[in-house]
């Protein structure tokens, strides 16, 4: 049985989203398996996502939310693409079915609408649909996560910030789950680059709940962009018990879990990194191509792609680098509704090819193809500091071209850094590098 503190029918009637199951234990459980999403947390004492929901599956195998929630988790996981893994591609359909053959509320109805749009990679109306959710129904926090999750993949940072804006006034702290609104709103006010009013009420959240994992996130983030690496070293150092006990975001790697993918693109991201500071990361890369290499033909969303790419790339890899290019201009042509494949064309492909040039030492035409699109390719989704990397490769390809004018064009973004992010270790070293280069 599962854990009293958890929500049953009633109490979900109770706090006006009622739930259409007359099971408990399945309440319960949907519960657990939504708090353990809004922690970052793989909670083993419960038995973990996977547990939870086959025990799920046991207590109620017809029960909506419950393949909603189910479901819906192993799409925003980004691991898995709808168009090529088919026992994916059915649980979606059976979900749609169950919903049409029972009588649920509009609320879980449109549940069902938003994770099926998600799934077809229809990411804006699935947000949509989440948004009119929290419109009669702002303490859903299913609704709120999913769509927290799928602005990121957009890079909508906005959207990010204003949606939980919206709902915080009808949340009160007796609500389970409270204090990580505070996680979430922080992390939209950092994308929109208000640090210290992100960095107040991510500490509001952690005088809460000491680790909430989104919330120390937030900060760290916050320290990341305003370059003050010894606060945010500090930070981290005194929260190290609190972030410890979050596997999940930070190096657990369960199959459906959240994280994973996002610690492989920041693996992939870092060994990038390294490599242009000049650090040998060869051998790491044949380890990381490993995870990389089974989704080259995802493209669940561009922002994974460039990361693959780093990796095949990094591993000498030429073949599964060039299907991974090919695949997308493929998508390209016929996106349908998928929004990132919309993108394919005008960024995910000239992209990749930016970074596949870069590899090649073709500086000139790395430059040629990035710098166009630097104030789009918040477009591809995640954060700021991720998409750094981006900037990062675009300076480090003007510096190296042979091209005056490019060369000349990397100083001028070291100081347009500088400006915002003043005393960066980083950028000080790129500007002596482009000294050291160029006189």
């Amino acid at each position: 049985m599962m854990a009293s503190s958890f929500r049953d029918c009633k109490a979900w009637r109770a706090g006006g989203l009622p739930l259409s199951t007359s099971s408990n234990e399945a309440c319960k459980l949907y519960d657990a398996i939504l708090t353990q999403f809004v922690k970052w947390r793989n909670d083993e004492t419960l038995g973990g996502f996977e547990g939870c929901i086959s025990a799920l599956q046991e207590a109620d195998p017809n029960f909506v939310m419950g393949h909603v929630i189910s479901t819906g988790l192993e799409l925003v996981s980004t691991t898995s693409s709808t168009r090529l893994n088919e026992r994916l591609a059915s649980a979606v359909r059976r979900t749609v079915e169950l919903a049409n053959s029972q009588d649920i509320s509009p609320r879980e109805k449109l549940h069902v609408k938003a994770m099926e749009l998600f799934s077809r990679g229809h990411f804006p109306k699935a947000c949509d649909v989440w948004e009119d959710i929290l419109v009669d129904h702002p303490t859903d926090m299913l609704a709120l996560k999913f769509a927290h999750d799928a602005y990121f993949y957009m890079g909508a940072q906005t959207q990010m910030r204003d949606s939980v804006a919206r709902v915080l006034p009808h949340w009160k702290p007796h609500m389970p789950l409270f204090s990580y609104l505070n996680g979430l709103y922080s992390f939209g006010l950092l994308e929109t680059r208000l640090y210290d009013q992100a960095e107040k009420v991510a500490m509001e959240g952690l005088a809460l709940t000491p680790d909430d994992a989104w919330a120390v996130h937030s900060v760290a983030h916050v320290y990341e962009m305003k370059a003050e690496v010894d606060k945010g070293l500090k930070f981290m150092e005194s929260r190290e018990k609190d972030w410890q006990v979050q596997p999940f975001v930070l190096r657990k790697t369960c199959k459906i879990s959240t994280g994973s993918m996002l610690d492989t693109v920041d693996a992939c991201s870092m060994l990038c990194r390294l490599e242009m500071e000049g650090v040998c990361v060869k051998d790491r890369w044949r380890e990381l191509l490993q995870v990389t290499q089974p989704h080259t033909d995802d493209h669940v969303t561009l922002f994974n792609d460039m990361h693959f790419l780093m990796a095949s790339l990094g591993a000498k890899e030429s073949g599964t680098s060039q299907r991974l290019l090919e695949g997308l201009q493929e998508l390209a042509k016929e996106p349908g509704d998928n929004q990132q494949h919309q993108l394919a064309g005008t960024i995910g492909v000239p992209m990749c090819q930016a970074i596949m040039e870069y590899d090649q030492g073709n500086y000139n035409r790395s430059v040629e193809l990035l710098y166009p699109l630097r104030y789009r390719v918040v477009e591809i989704g995640g954060s700021d500091a991720q998409r750094d990397i981006f900037n990062q490769l675009l300076i480090h390809a003007a510096m190296k071209s042979e091209n005056k004018r490019h060369q000349k064009l990397g100083r001028c973004l070291l100081v347009e850094r500088d400006a915002m992010r003043p005393s960066s270790p980083l950028t000080e070293r790129l500007m002596q590098r482009a000294l050291a280069l160029h006189n």
